[in-house]
């Protein structure tokens, strides 16, 4: 994660064109939203600011607007959303782009115009000439998921935002409870700073304090206290999940995830795979790779075959009908922790 690109933007030094593109569609929207906030007065933004949803709009016709002077205002900034033909699928698009304005534009971009280009797609077509030109001219900010390092210095960058401090331990507590969905984190962080104020400090008792887990984390920690024999634990955290009116089928389905996982770690690491490695294979968090991997220790390859056949009978029982859903559940966590 490039956090320098969001430093110069803040200080106002921006480039002619900018590609932001990755899955991570929530990094994309931040960036064109400090783009906007930084390069544009409020006041003219119904003249100055245009996006362009190049799905419905031919991307020449945008080009022209960036080559149009400012109104009442020193620059213009066009935003040029889903340029599918970056990417190698077939076009799904119901309209045709002259795309060797785009190029031409490239070569020489209108001095008094920000050119943003965002492509909230995981792999751009590297074979195509506008995708060499575009990283040859452009400011280029990939925003694929985070590592666990670049989101520690994420979470860092947006705590100091609110002339607030946070501790190692309590972004190591803030994504176990909270999970990595970046979303969700922001709201977690924003809301921990308006409860402390400015110059406040996050300690790990903030987070466990002000942070609720989300269901998958409640889960996480259902497993987690079942293998370490912690039943009673255990089942404090499942009447709990019941008491908030989560439906016993939708954490059976999470719990038969969780065991999923642990399993395909296990084997994967036994084949010698590293954790990026393994993350990439099963499209998950590294973060959630390491977790797993931790539970994945206290388990044989058997136990965990033989506890995803029990899933797979709870979940018959349970569409069946034939069982009380709770006590189909109690039934298998209490056998989990023997």
């Amino acid at each position: 994660m490039n956090l320098e690109l969001w430093k110069k933007i803040k200080k106002r030094q921006f480039a002619p064109v900018y590609l932001l593109h990755g899955s991570e569609t929530f990094l994309i929207q931040e960036t064109k939203e400090l783009l906007i906030k930084y390069s544009i007065e409020e006041e003219e933004k119904d003249f100055n600011l245009s996006i362009f949803d190049l799905e419905e709009t031919p991307v020449e016709i945008a080009l022209a607007d960036a080559e149009t002077l400012p109104f009442m205002g020193e620059r213009r900034l066009v935003i040029l959303q889903n340029p599918h033909f970056l990417t190698a699928e077939k076009s799904k698009e119901k309209v045709e782009h002259n795309v060797t304005v785009l190029e031409q534009y490239l070569n020489e971009p209108a001095p008094f115009t920000i050119l943003v280009v965002t492509a909230p797609y995981e792999k751009l077509d590297e074979r195509k000439k506008i995708v060499k030109q575009l990283k040859k001219n452009a400011e280029v900010l990939t925003v694929n998921t985070l590592s666990e390092k670049d989101l520690h210095s994420w979470i860092t960058e947006r705590t100091n935002q609110h002339q607030v401090t946070i501790s190692p331990s309590a972004i190591q507590e803030l994504l176990h409870v909270a999970g990595t969905n970046l979303m969700n984190i922001t709201q977690e962080i924003d809301k921990m700073c308006l409860y402390l104020g400015g110059n406040g400090a996050i300690t790990e008792e903030t987070v466990k304090l002000l942070v609720p887990r989300s269901l998958e984390q409640n889960i996480f920690s259902l497993i987690d206290k079942v293998v370490n024999r912690k039943l009673d634990e255990a089942l404090r955290i499942f009447y709990d999940l019941l008491q908030n009116n989560e439906e016993p089928i939708k954490i059976l389905s999470l719990l038969a995830t969780q065991f999923r996982l642990i399993f395909q770690v296990k084997e994967l690491s036994r084949q010698g795979y590293g954790q990026q490695q393994i993350a990439g294979n099963l499209k998950v968090h590294p973060f959630r790779v390491k977790l797993a991997g931790g539970q994945a220790n206290l388990f044989t390859q058997e136990e965990l075959l033989g506890i995803l056949s029990q899933l797979a009978e709870a979940d018959y029982e349970m569409k069946n009908g034939k069982k009380d859903k709770k006590l189909i559940l109690e039934l298998f966590i209490m056998k989990l922790g023997k």
